[in-house]
């Protein structure tokens, strides 16, 4: 596991300087500027910004932006008044939320780390967590609602987003080179597991990150194990030059979990 986890940090790594990725594109001064002044949005899913009543405020909040660099959700959260620290297991894109802290002289906190391994931080250390789509790359998403659980305050906030497990049954190696939209693989899917060996050595040399699907039980239901309410939730499309399902379905999805009241 480890391999992976170092294999996915160099992927991304390449990814977020190569400049193709749409969330590693740092925000601009004017987004910056208009969140200082109380007007200002995130997005943990494509194209739908999180609803303003998941956050109940963020002024002053201990938020902990979990996968979440790029310079993008993290400093418009500082720029809005919360108490930020960015942990992420690429150093490429905790740079793009140094680059713009710096150039906006804001307070942001920078942790390297796994998603699903928060020790590092105390019980009850944050009042809320941003978490876009990003578990796709961990191998064991509830260990990551259980940290997240931990480290929230009683009554904590966690906002959540995930990938449709549906678009995991279909080969996007053939789909890109304009192949049928057929049904390839079983639930849940693991590259390490499930790509033709030819695929898999292909991804690894062109050093393409390695994904995991999870289940909705595993998603939604293993917050609820972890001890969470859901108390918010909505679905997200994307593009259809990002993948060919977007006309077919929705291929992403976000929660708003709560940790209920001492």
């Amino acid at each position: 596991m480890n391999d992976i986890l170092d294999h996915n940090r160099k992927a991304w790594d390449a990814e977020s300087t190569s400049g193709e990725s749409p969330w590693s594109v740092p925000v601009d001064s004017g987004t910056i500027e208009r969140a200082k002044q109380g007007q200002w949005e995130i997005f943990v899913t494509p194209l739908t910004p999180v609803p303003a009543a998941w956050f109940d405020g963020v002024t002053g909040k201990r938020v902990l932006a979990l996968a979440s660099g790029g310079g993008q959700q993290v400093p418009v959260l500082a720029a809005a008044g919360a108490d930020v620290t960015s942990f992420d297991l690429s150093s490429e894109q905790l740079a793009k939320d140094r680059l713009v802290a710096e150039r906006e002289a804001l307070d942001v906190r920078l942790e390297q780390g796994d998603m699903a391994d928060l020790s590092r931080f105390a019980d009850g250390a944050f009042e809320l967590i941003v978490h876009p789509v990003s578990n796709v790359f961990a191998a064991d998403v509830l260990a990551v609602w259980r940290e997240c659980y931990r480290v929230l305050v009683p009554g904590g906030r966690l906002i959540a987003a995930f990938m449709n497990p549906d678009f995991f049954l279909f080969d996007h190696d053939a789909l890109e080179k304009g192949g049928a939209l057929e049904v390839r693989y079983a639930l849940p899917f693991a590259s390490s597991r499930d790509l033709p060996p030819h695929l898999y050595d292909q991804r690894i040399d062109l050093g393409e990150a390695l994904e995991f699907s999870h289940s909705l039980e595993q998603q939604i239901g293993g917050q609820m194990s972890a001890g969470f309410t859901l108390n918010g939730f909505f679905e997200d499309r994307w593009s259809d030059s990002a993948t060919a399902l977007n006309p077919y379905m929705p291929t992403t999805f976000a929660t708003l979990a709560i940790r209920p009241p001492a």
